[in-house]
């Protein structure tokens, strides 16, 4: 695309009337030409920020100054067409927006996108732009990559400017973005990513058995016969599991380190302004109130644990093999009690790299039941830009 106009918006991806006109790029540069949408998290100058929230968006003032890591995508030369939908206060995995509603999947129609992401995936899905940039803080760009089908990736943690960001849980919080194209989500990579690069081939190659053990049987296949297929391309695979002390152990510090640092974050807000929740979102905000000191000092410390042991089991050359999801993108109409047995499970995965602050690619692996799988590789603390490339190397596999 080059056209730098608003794309029609029939599948609900973004926030009403908070951009209309396109914001332009340099014009010039790596990404000179190309369009992109941006999570509603990001301050753009002369307009608000919402967090996912109708409340948020009508108390905000304008930005004065444009996001850190959204002005060097304009330097870049992108364009930006649109700020996308996402979870309320970016706590869900689902995608489902109470007030402005579910952005549409077109890979997976009638199943949610994934969140909080869920307006710069779907924009990926229906191709309205040429790339997206999201959050991930518990699985935000990794899930939506895998529900849509698209090419997704959580930096190593700190590597991407958040200056202009929205925190949800400083301590796990980073930029990601997705594309339909491997050699456009490389090209991304160095506009925003800092210089902390930790160059190495990779040369070691660990099937998360546990990982595979956490998805349904017909995604674990399925991604199985990906890792079957592409042999031939990386290094012998050697299997491995990741939390000898179980993955529910893992996910429950994670979620308790995340709510303790959102009840510092944007709990007083909602509070104070007494902000119209919706359903999941509300239940959430109160647990997170209820989170002591003394747990999150136990969750801190198991923190520590788990990420000095993913470090001394990634080195650099060294890549984990694992679902993105375990699942496929559940129905749009999944009941609440479904929902959030789907994010208790899904942590399971995603908390892996939350934890341990490792960079993690989610590549559009292959199909169940028609829709979109998967596939994900963990790399060393600064290996970003290996799996950038590995994402290119493995892109003919890749479905779309």
């Amino acid at each position: 695309m080059s056209d730098p106009t608003i794309p029609d918006d029939r599948i609900g991806c973004l926030v009403p009337h908070n951009i209309t006109q396109p914001i332009s790029g340099s014009g010039n540069g790596p990404l000179a030409g190309k369009t992109l949408v941006i999570k509603d998290l990001y301050d753009t100058a002369g307009r608000k920020t919402g967090n996912g929230s109708p409340d948020f968006l009508a108390a905000s003032e304008p930005a004065t100054q444009t996001a850190a890591t959204v002005q060097k995508l304009l330097d870049a030369g992108a364009d930006i067409v649109g700020i996308a939908i996402c979870d309320e206060f970016f706590y869900s995995l689902t995608g489902a927006n109470a007030h402005y509603g579910t952005p549409q999947n077109l890979r997976a129609p009638g199943r949610l996108p994934g969140g909080s992401s869920s307006g710069s995936a779907a924009a990926m899905a229906a191709e309205m732009c040429d790339f997206a940039l999201g959050s991930d803080t518990g699985g935000s760009v990794r899930i939506p990559a895998a529900f849509c089908g698209l090419y997704g990736i959580r930096p190593t943690h700190g590597r991407v400017d958040l200056t202009g960001g929205r925190e949800m849980a400083p301590s796990l919080d980073t930029a990601g973005w997705f594309a339909n194209d491997a050699a456009l989500f490389k090209t991304v990579g160095p506009v925003i990513l800092d210089d902390q690069t930790v160059a190495a081939d990779i040369d070691r190659l660990l099937i998360a058995e546990d990982g595979f053990e956490q998805a349904n049987p017909a995604v674990a296949q399925a991604l199985r016969a990906v890792v079957d297929a592409v042999a031939d391309v990386l290094p012998p695979s050697e299997p491995v599991t990741v939390a000898p002390g179980g993955l529910a152990a893992w996910s429950e510090a994670f979620r308790v380190i995340q709510a303790s640092e959102v009840k510092t974050t944007n709990l007083p807000w909602v509070e104070e302004h007494q902000a119209n929740l919706g359903p999941g979102i509300k239940e959430r905000f109160a647990m997170a109130a209820t989170i002591t000191p003394e747990a999150t000092a136990a969750a801190q410390q198991e923190r520590d644990i788990i990420r000095a042991h993913m470090h001394e089991l990634v080195p650099p050359g060294t890549v984990v093999c694992l679902p993105t999801a375990p699942v496929i993108a559940p129905k749009v109409d999944t009941p609440p009690e479904g929902l959030e047995f789907f994010r208790t499970n899904t942590l399971a995965l995603t908390c892996i790299a939350g934890h341990s602050g490792l960079p993690q690619i989610s590549l559009p692996a292959a199909t169940v039941e028609g829709c979109p799988v998967g596939l994900s590789f963990i790399g060393w603390a600064g290996g970003d830009e290996a799996l950038l490339d590995l994402a290119v190397t493995l892109a003919p596999f890749c479905v779309r």
